[in-house]
């Protein structure tokens, strides 16, 4: 796939999947991260998610160049997606810790479930034992709909920064809100993706040598895309 493709990807992927966080129903939630991994994990790897990227950088499965500018494209698609959610309802709530949630917890709960998050993307999307595996998008769905179920009312839920970021901006633009929050949930989720990414560092140690798909090319765990001129 090109270069081009894949950030049209990671940008649309985000833009939808994040139109469905305002909903703050964790299986609306899921379900869509786990149509987009669908949609876009032959394309990019459908990462969607800046601590996803930064994780599957960490083991060495995208080149710096491309992690960079995913994350542009997944900064840019989330703050496109906070502008949608404002202009269809006319409210822009940003996202912050639950009342009285002391800022340790809310950082120990995007921690913690990002870590899952990155752990369970490069076992089934990014490892040579699950490759071409079609349960991937599942997984991914399954565990961030019980992140939100289960972290949502401590931290916000975001496991994300692209999230924290885009919630944050439309807040800030739209109603006057405040960025004091903003560092929980990109701290969060980037040290919980150097957590995940060297579990699985762990976990295929001994039973996979480091042998990365070519860089440029999508997570192994994705469907092998279709030739040119098979595409129904």
């Amino acid at each position: 796939m090109t270069r081009a493709a894949k950030l049209l990807t990671e940008l649309v992927g985000t833009f939808l999947f994040l139109t469905v966080i305002g909903t703050l129903a964790p299986l609306a939630i899921g379900a869509g991260l786990m149509a987009m991994v669908y949609m876009g994990g032959h394309v990019s790897g459908a990462h969607y998610n800046p601590a996803v990227t930064f994780g599957v950088l960490l083991r060495r499965k995208i080149g710096a160049a491309d992690a960079a500018l995913y994350w542009v494209a997944q900064l840019l698609g989330a703050g496109l997606a906070f502008s949608f959610g404002y202009l269809v309802s006319g409210h822009s709530g940003g996202i912050h810790p639950g009342a009285k949630v002391n800022v340790l917890s809310a950082l120990a709960v995007e921690f913690a479930f990002t870590a899952a998050l990155v752990i369970v993307v490069l076992n089934v999307a990014a490892t040579r034992a699950t490759q071409g595996n079609s349960f991937y998008g599942l997984a991914i769905g399954i565990t961030i709909a019980a992140a939100v179920f289960v972290g949502g009312p401590i931290s916000g839920g975001a496991y994300n920064p692209a999230v924290g970021l885009g919630a944050t901006f439309g807040s800030a633009f739209f109603a006057a809100g405040g960025w004091s929050d903003a560092w929980i949930y990109v701290a969060g989720p980037l040290l919980g993706a150097v957590f995940g990414a060297g579990v699985h560092w762990l976990q295929v140690a001994g039973s996979e040598r480091a042998t990365e798909p070519p860089e440029g090319q999508p997570s192994p765990g994705a469907p092998a895309p279709v030739p040119e001129g098979r595409e129904s």
